[in-house]
């Protein structure tokens, strides 16, 4: 039986392993490094218990640090399981700092390499996570790509070789949980429409001035708000002394679990987030989104007004939210049809 140590570390992370997960059950060995990027109970534990993941073997505990600091004693942690495990494959999704980290320390060990998630651009090297996906991609022997877009944007890096198209595993959970989110009997939610927020980017949440104005315009929204705050934003908040009284249309909520999660923004009008997943997630849902961003890795999201970018003109989010999507532009099974996680499977034991 083939062994795969698969590095994971943050809350999207855990999620996209979920599917590969239950695949490899009972076909390989499958490992799970926890580097602690992701500590809060909320970010972390909660997915394990609600996906049926298994338990990590072993567990970094690396917690916040600068990236730097961070992603080295990731390398040096990761190292010294693989010297001792000595895996077929290291496993590997996105685009954070235990991604790179996992990595790194792999191709310094001769172990080869599989990314999923591959190929996907902002073209904003300003992003760490940009970087990191760059770089893992540059290393990697297996690429597992969600669409023909991510093997172009490969192919004008130079990388050819090892290239699949599986589709989205994101798209796998969700086909696979419809059943336990379509209802969540313990939420009670507006009954006449709500606007879903999530947002955690520094470059939203560190300048105390921006966020208050992003914190201004849904207050004045003529829908109530529901704000799933990720724990930095809310110490950021408390850290500026804001008054969360003072914003009575907006409802904050601690970071879900995934079918809550998914129950929020399959009910709401529109989302309204800086995340990457949870576009892709509102587009397979049929969820207007309107990303706080100048760009996106999930172009394809873009057609018909399903998504819509609002970054440098705040000012021009009420209007941008009352423009609504093109229902012909629509394209289904675009991320795949919810095979993704035995593609990969597939190509990990040939």
């Amino acid at each position: 039986m083939k062994k795969i140590i698969t590095v994971l570390g943050a809350r999207p992370q855990f999620i996209k392993h979920a599917p590969v997960s239950n695949c490899m059950s009972g076909k390989v060995n499958d490992i799970i490094i926890h580097t602690g990027q992701h500590y809060d109970e909320d970010m972390s534990d909660i997915f394990f218990t609600e996906l049926g993941l298994n338990k990590p073997v072993y567990n970094l505990n690396i917690g916040s640090l600068s990236h730097g600091a961070q992603t080295g004693k990731m390398i040096e942690g990761i190292e010294k399981i693989l010297l001792n495990e000595k895996p077929d494959w290291l496993l590997i999704y996105g685009d954070t700092n235990s991604t790179l980290a996992g990595a790194i320390a792999a191709i310094k060990l001769g172990i080869r390499i599989a990314h999923v998630e591959a190929g996907l651009r902002s073209y904003n090297r300003q992003m760490p996570e940009e970087i990191n996906r760059i770089l893992a991609d540059q290393i990697s022997s297996l690429l597992f790509v969600p669409n023909e877009r991510c093997v172009k944007n490969l192919h004008n890096e130079g990388i050819t070789n090892g290239i699949h198209i599986v589709g989205d595993v994101m798209t796998d959970l969700l086909y696979l949980s419809r059943g336990k989110f379509n209802k969540r009997p313990n939420i009670i939610l507006p009954e006449l429409g709500y606007y879903y927020v999530t947002m955690h980017r520094p470059y939203n949440t560190d300048d105390p001035q921006r966020l208050l104005t992003i914190l201004n315009i849904l207050q004045d929204l003529a829908k109530p708000v529901i704000f799933s705050l990720h724990p930095r934003t809310k110490s950021l908040l408390i850290s500026q002394g804001v008054d969360f009284n003072k914003f009575t249309n907006i409802q904050c909520i601690p970071p879900q679990g995934y079918f809550d999660n998914l129950y929020y923004l399959n009910n709401c009008i529109k989302v309204i987030t800086d995340s990457g997943g949870l576009q892709k997630e509102a587009y397979i849902l049929k969820t207007p989104c309107i990303t706080i961003r100048s760009e996106t890795e999930w172009t394809e999201t873009l057609n018909g007004n399903w998504n819509i970018l609002c970054f440098s003109e705040l000012h021009e989010l009420k209007k941008v939210l009352l423009l609504m999507p093109d229902e012909d532009l629509y394209i289904p099974d675009i991320y795949g049809k919810g095979d993704a996680s035995n593609k990969i499977l597939t190509c990990l034991l040939d």
